[in-house]
């Protein structure tokens, strides 16, 4: 989602960072780069008008623009401004309470129903046990959606019979909670095509019955400015406690996700970041700031690789590594742990200085280009997998026919493994490994 403004912004200001001295000048010329960029990605033009106003005037100080690194400087200063402007609002996740409460609420499509789950199974990973309630009457198909996903967890699912009013639902929900001795309640509660009375007097009533501890707004990312201007008609009406936005790992302007907290005071506590029901990421400002800059997201990439990745076959992998033993079969199931981590262009955007990269990768993906590597790597024989060198002409060309590929596919790919074989002997030699074993023990 944030691509295309992460391209624009790195390279304005990667034509700072190599000038050493700048002049105002020049400030004022990166900052009518970075307010076009900041619109063109449909950011609210009073968030960005007051947004530009504040680098500015940080960044033609004195002692900025007299020092010899000031490009730098105005860097740190656009991130430190971009981490305050997606900062507003407490963003803790509150679970007080026994059970502690949180209602789900939003417009139909913002993805509430698969949020919910995503929701319960973060819970877990914190040690809690949660119950889902199917609060929405109208729409059958949402509490078989929610129990189905439910059951996928291992979570339980609170159904009350057809034609129970939302507010005995919710009333039900919370007592079954606590027969069966669940801390956590999640409200799906019901949603509608557009904001109205009906909506927001419902929502009033379950928190008056209930009395959430969180009251959630699942926000769809790609819908833009409207997704503001619909967080604006919740907030003033409902006391909404945070925000989670959805589809962030869609191709649309990034507008939303930058403006929406500057905009309604609200603080965002979740990201959606695909369909999947591990894919919600806990809201850090400063990490989003860094990706969207280039700077990289090392902390998010660490969290992700220690859930998704088996750290025994990870340490495996790293000795092979380092004795020069890797082979294909290794390759391959490298890449199957990288493909857990999420779509391969946001996991290449947290590396620092591979942002430009990110795009790139994503669309090797698209293209199939894994998929095809994979299919080679599995219509080879293991002891070719374990030796590449006796792949001889004729052995290529069943490969590349029992892999519906092309033998020109076949050699590329043998081409790249002997290259990274090479280099992986080149790093475990005396000296380049000590430097990168100095290299560890600074991180």
């Amino acid at each position: 989602m944030f691509d295309s403004l992460s391209d624009r912004l790195r390279k304005t200001l990667g034509d700072l960072t190599g000038r050493g001295r700048i002049s105002e000048a020049d400030v004022d010329a990166a900052m009518r780069d970075v307010r076009l960029a900041l619109l063109e990605a449909d950011v609210n033009f009073k968030v960005v008008k007051d947004f530009v106003a504040r680098v500015r005037e940080r960044a033609i100080g004195h002692d900025v623009l007299d020092s010899l690194s000031a490009g730098q400087q105005v860097v740190k200063i656009v991130n430190d401004e971009l981490v305050a402007l997606l900062s507003a609002g407490d963003r803790t996740f509150h679970l007080s309470g026994n059970p502690a409460v949180v209602a789900m609420v939003g417009l139909q499509g913002s993805g509430k129903t698969t949020s919910s789950a995503k929701l319960a199974r973060h819970v877990v990973k914190l040690g809690r046990r949660p119950l889902l309630v199917a609060a929405d009457p109208y729409r059958p198909a949402a509490a078989d959606q929610l129990e189905t996903l439910g059951k996928s967890l291992s979570i339980p699912v609170y159904r009350a019979p057809a034609g129970t009013s939302v507010v005995d639902i919710v009333r039900g929900g919370v007592e079954a909670a606590k027969r069966q001795v669940r801390d956590v309640v999640i409200l799906d509660t019901a949603g509608r095509l557009s904001v109205d009375e009906a909506l927001m007097a419902e929502i009033a009533a379950v928190n008056v019955a209930v009395k959430p501890i969180e009251t959630l707004l699942v926000v769809d990312a790609m819908t833009g400015q409207e997704a503001v201007a619909v967080a604006q008609a919740f907030v003033a009406t409902v006391p909404v406690t945070g925000l989670i936005l959805t589809k962030v790992d869609g191709d649309a302007r990034g507008g939303a996700a930058l403006s929406i907290s500057a905009v309604t005071g609200v603080p965002v506590k979740f990201l959606g970041t695909g369909e999947k029901t591990d894919a919600l990421d806990v809201f850090h400002p400063d990490r989003l700031a860094s990706r969207i800059l280039g700077m990289g997201d090392i902390l998010t990439l660490v969290e992700r690789a220690q859930e998704h990745v088996d750290q025994k076959q990870a340490g495996q992998l790293e000795e092979k590594m380092r004795k020069g033993s890797f082979t294909l079969d290794d390759m391959l199931d490298s890449m199957q742990q990288m493909q857990k981590m999420g779509p391969l262009g946001q996991v290449v955007s947290m590396i620092p200085g591979m942002g430009n990269l990110a795009g790139e990768a994503q669309a090797a993906v698209d293209r199939g280009d894994l998929k095809r590597t994979e299919a080679i790597i599995r219509a080879m024989t293991r002891g070719e997998r374990r030796d590449p060198t006796v792949l001889n002409s004729s052995r290529r060309r069943r490969i590349a026919a029992g892999s519906g590929t092309t033998l020109p596919d076949v050699n590329r790919l043998v081409k790249q493994f002997q290259e990274m074989q090479k280099l992986m002997k080149q790093l475990s030699g005396g000296g380049k490994r000590a430097a990168l074993g100095g290299l560890m023990a600074r991180r």
